[in-house]
């Protein structure tokens, strides 16, 4: 395992984040992997040197965070754990969502409950609230790390001119910034490249993006994205720009890249995150041990600038996806 500098937090954590999404029951999501499976995954990320694991409030209805607790539990020191509020967690208590003071603190407090913990090491806003200043939702997590329940603090995907207000507001108020942005980035999807990532490198922001293998759109040729059970059933892997632009062929180039270096095609499309250098850590969710292993493998494959320039050349700009 590789490890990196998140930020300019002064944490140390994995090149791979073990994405917890597919933790929890079934029964929230078909493709989501029940309470035994999701401890084993966690299990053998821990035996391969992944020390960062990423969750929300809202994946399994919380049964992600309670089982992702449990798995941790006698080895919390260890681990980088990151969390997310703002997506409703009751659909009869409108102030169970949002970024407002009273849903950060009383969602916080349910995530730690749900965890088992004192604090979690990064709390981020899951999307940006146009309903709450941003002054407002600042200063609630700035309150959140001085009460010692949250360490960092970091953001999902939002415009690049909400984020830079933010991150000025911060400063102009003296309060916690934001230390991270996870945002949605992959080979079949590149527009964060135009104003996002260069923010985040001015302001030495960690990267973490969120689906680095495009719901499964790289890990496969695209004739086959429905030969898996999420392929089938995960409506959001069907509402992004994908294949639209150049996608199809961004595809078969890392079909054949993967064919010609004898791997398989989401190391392909790891290998190429991991040569950016404004990602910290690819936030990886899978439902295999077996993949877990081919994400920590692709940290060896090296890509040449021929090869970064062959995988990026068919793009074309799409219509943004993923900031709602």
């Amino acid at each position: 395992m590789e490890y990196t500098t998140l930020g300019d937090t002064g944490m140390e954590v994995s090149r791979i984040c073990l994405g917890c999404m597919s933790f929890g029951t079934s029964d929230w999501r078909e493709w989501v992997l029940d309470e035994e499976e999701g401890k084993e995954l966690v299990d053998r990320a821990i035996e391969l040197g992944i020390n960062f694991f990423d969750t929300a409030n809202m994946y399994s209805e919380g049964e992600s965070e309670r089982v992702l607790g449990e798995a941790l539990e006698g080895r919390r020191d260890e681990a980088v754990v990151a969390t997310k509020v703002y997506f409703p967690m009751d659909e009869e208590n409108p102030n169970s969502g949002g970024l407002s003071r009273k849903a950060i603190e009383q969602e916080l407090d349910n995530s730690l409950d749900r965890l088992g913990m004192d604090a979690v090491d990064l709390l981020q806003i899951h999307r940006y609230d146009h309903d709450t200043p941003i002054e407002t939702t600042l200063r609630a997590l700035d309150d959140a790390v001085r009460r010692g329940k949250a360490r960092y603090v970091g953001a999902s995907s939002m415009w690049a001119h909400q984020f830079a207000d933010a991150l000025h507001t911060a400063d102009s108020l003296g309060l916690e910034r934001f230390a991270t942005m996870q945002n949605h980035y992959n080979l079949l999807y590149r527009e964060e490249e135009r104003e996002m990532l260069p923010l985040c490198e001015k302001e030495n922001v960690g990267v973490i993006p969120w689906s680095p293998l495009a719901r499964g759109w790289v890990a496969r040729p695209h004739e086959e994205a429905k030969s898996t059970t999420r392929g089938e059933t995960d409506e959001l892997a069907h509402g992004h720009p994908y294949l639209e632009g150049g996608g199809r062929e961004v595809n078969e180039r890392v079909e054949e890249l993967a064919a010609e270096k004898g791997v398989k095609m989401a190391q392909i499309g790891l290998a190429w995150l991991f040569h950016k250098e404004w990602v910290d850590a690819p936030i990886v969710g899978t439902t295999s041990i077996e993949h877990l292993e081919d994400a920590v493998e692709a940290l060896d494959i090296d890509l040449s600038d021929s090869d970064m320039e062959y995988l990026e050349e068919p793009y074309e700009p799409v219509r943004v996806s993923g900031h709602d």
